[in-house]
């Protein structure tokens, strides 16, 4: 029972991932008829600007990394939303914009360039936040009573959020550092300052020191792959945690019993309370306001919407923004749930795109409800044949992914249009 309901808590969290990427393949298919290959590097962007986001600004709103406020989560998250939906305007107007009338080869194409073009971009390297950086310089008074203390000539104030390194400088010996273990808050000269390791009375004769905060250098992509990711969402105890007993009989007679733990994570409610939200306010817009009805009405016939006075550029636009905000809260929960971060062009975020693009198909291409059943549907055949499979043959799990796309085939041989979607009949 504990591995049954583990599966299925997993499944339920992945599969909310998968549609709600899937939502925005099938939005744009549902207006323009054009497969956006660009929209998988727009997670890849909404994960990554998120890690940069957290990175750079909590540290200077006096959050730790490891321990954030329970607001930080919230606050990261909707400025990458913000920064996707700017991008996705961007791709818009100067991408697919200009060759709107065009064949759909070339849109086609376009839209392959334009998800290079985001896969590179990705992998260039700028500095955002420097390793080290230099807080105050001064001369050392002298060793404290203890020999791990210090006492400088300057007032120094030690932040919460940050780690200091003193580099002392003796005369006439080489250069030593120290790493300091003294509490936050505001020494005034001559105060010992507590270091981790003990300092030399020789090493502070006629010594200058420089007191640095230290921090990981964040760096575009980031330096080493994969990169860490912080955690905002509190993984401190689980939201919730029961043990299953299971009693069994072992062949010599003798009795056994074991206990399978069942642990529902703050991640996976944030997962799942976050895209049922999401996925509920977008149902809500499509289908119960005057400008869902208007997408509607330029997914039926663009021509007939534009006589009706329906400003066709702005609901496409909109249609573009809504597709890259899901795709960057995507991209935020990814790298909550599995704590990392792959480079822009690896290929774990082409078979994100990928199975996410399969949802939308095997839900029905255009069909809002139908991308989130396909991502579901993905996320239950890929969590229990790999769990179920093992029993059948050892390795199982290695084969998820072939289910998956036997599952695409099979939907297009008996029902090309998707679960949900509606067969299109068409004159000669």
């Amino acid at each position: 029972m504990a591995d049954f309901l583990q599966t299925l808590i997993t499944a339920i969290t992945l599969g909310a991932l998968y549609a709600l990427i899937a939502l925005g393949y099938t939005m744009v298919y549902g207006i323009l008829k054009l497969i956006n290959f660009a929209h998988s590097d727009v997670v890849v962007l909404g994960a990554w600007s998120s890690l940069t986001i957290a990175a750079f600004l909590l540290p200077r709103m006096g959050q730790d990394l490891d321990h954030p406020a329970g607001w930080s989560a919230a606050l990261v998250l909707i400025i990458s939303m913000a920064v996707c939906a700017l991008t996705g305007i961007a791709i818009e107007r100067l991408a697919y914009k200009p060759i709107r009338n065009s064949p759909r080869l070339n849109a086609l194409i376009t839209a392959m360039g334009v998800s290079l073009f985001l896969q590179n971009a990705g992998q260039l390297q700028w500095n955002v936040i420097e390793g080290v950086t230099p807080v105050v310089s001064g001369k050392i008074v002298a060793r404290g009573t203890d020999p791990k203390t210090i006492l400088l000539d300057q007032p120094i104030a030690l932040e919460r959020s940050s780690h200091y390194l003193l580099k002392i400088s003796p005369a006439g010996s080489n250069p030593i550092e120290r790493k300091v273990t003294a509490d936050p808050g505001e020494y005034a000269a001559q105060t010992p300052i507590l270091t981790a390791d003990p300092i030399g009375r020789a090493q502070v004769r006629d010594a200058t020191f420089t007191l640095v905060s230290v921090s990981t250098p964040l760096n575009l992509p980031f330096g080493k792959m994969p990169a860490r990711v912080p955690t905002l969402v509190s993984e401190d105890r689980p939201a919730f945690e029961h043990r299953f007993t299971s009693t069994f009989t072992r062949p010599d007679g003798t009795v056994q019993t074991v206990q399978k733990p069942l642990r529902i994570s703050w991640v996976h409610l944030a997962i799942i309370g976050t895209s049922l939200i999401l996925m509920l306010a977008l149902d809500f817009l499509v289908f119960h306001t005057r400008l869902g009805t208007a997408m509607r009405a330029v997914s039926f016939n663009m021509q007939y919407a534009a006589l009706m006075g329906i400003p066709i550029d702005r609901v496409i636009t909109i249609t573009f923004v809504i597709g890259a905000l899901l795709a960057a809260a995507a991209g935020f929960l990814y790298g909550q749930m599995y704590g990392q971060l792959q480079q822009t062009a690896h290929y774990a975020w082409v078979l994100l795109g990928l199975k996410a693009f399969v949802a939308a198909v095997v839900g029905g291409i255009g069909n809002i409800r139908g991308a989130v059943l396909g991502g579901l549907l993905i996320a239950f055949i890929e969590q229990f044949g790999g769990f179920y499979g093992t029993y059948l043959f050892a390795g199982a799990s290695a084969y998820t992914d072939v289910a998956v796309f036997v599952l695409l085939i099979l939907v297009l041989i008996l029902k090309p249009s998707g679960v949900l979607g509606s067969t299109a009949q068409e004159k000669v």
